[in-house]
């Protein structure tokens, strides 16, 4: 994604810098946090940087909360190449920082009265894979990285052949692959349970709702996953379902990218 964003920004050169900065110039360029965070980010940003030649002194470790003033990476490398990385750094930094900071802050919200549950990531996202990363960081989980990961029967397959049929098609997967069925209805959860689900996932139920379906559900020895319109208001009244993870789309598409900002300076 690095590479990707970096080449749509720099397509046609920059020629502010092109025309004003001299060729071979080094210099050192400080990232600076604006605000109290959790970091995130780093490492992916250390490895891509280091690749084309600019040189990642000191940083601050992925997961590391800091406070507004505090220099979060430290680089040195041409000043071309400085000035040419700094909005896609900034813009990578911010947002997985953002995804990280509001995930950090959930979990710990609902561990306080449950300690088991998960909070999991959809995949609603923008960046799928620096997304998921940065809600690890946080301390949530990715859930799917991508399609491949488990069968997840939405209301989609079950509009074009049915839940029972579904169910029992996906039954033919691999042993090493769950099955989980996102459903509406309580006799839909029962059925998908008592057909052999892993996971049973109730999808915009409200929280009392979701508690007493999720007791019933715990007799089949199945995971129960809730989702749907879950947010930091209303997410404590979830987490005290006897529910093993609390999926939201908040997480990734509903939150503020953290500001950082860079500055340079020219050395011998």
């Amino acid at each position: 994604m690095f590479r990707i964003l970096l080449e749509e920004d720099t397509q046609y050169g920059d020629i502010t810098s092109e025309l004003i900065i001299p060729t071979g110039m080094r210099a050192e360029a400080l990232i600076i946090a604006k605000e109290r965070c959790v970091v995130a980010g780093v490492e992916y940003l250390r490895k891509n940087l280091e690749a084309m030649g600019i040189h990642v002194i000191e940083s601050k470790k992925d997961g590391d909360v800091v406070s507004a003033g505090c220099v979060v990476m430290r680089m040195r490398g041409h000043a071309r190449d400085l000035l040419k990385v700094e909005r896609t750094l900034l813009n990578i930094l911010g947002r997985m920082s953002g995804i990280a900071t509001e995930t950090r802050n959930i979990v710990e919200m609902v561990r306080k009265i449950n300690p088991n549950v998960r909070i999991a990531a959809t995949r609603k996202t923008l960046w799928g894979y620096l997304d998921k990363v940065a809600v690890m960081i946080g301390g949530g989980d990715p859930h799917r990285w991508n399609l491949g990961d488990m069968v997840m029967i939405k209301d989609n397959h079950i509009a074009l052949v049915g839940l029972r049929e579904a169910i029992e098609r996906a039954k033919k997967v691999s042993f090493t692959k769950k099955i989980e069925v996102e459903v509406e209805k309580e006799e839909d959860a029962i059925m998908a349970a008592e057909m052999g689900a892993n996971i049973v996932m109730l999808d915009n139920r409200d929280p009392e709702d979701v508690c007493r379906i999720a007791e019933k559900l715990k007799k089949y020895g199945v995971m129960v996953e809730v989702s749907g319109g879950i947010n930091p208001e209303n997410v404590m009244e979830y987490a005290q379902c006897d529910v093993d993870i609390i999926s939201m789309g908040h997480i990734t598409h509903s939150v503020r990218a953290c500001n950082f900002s860079m500055e340079i300076e020219k050395i011998d």
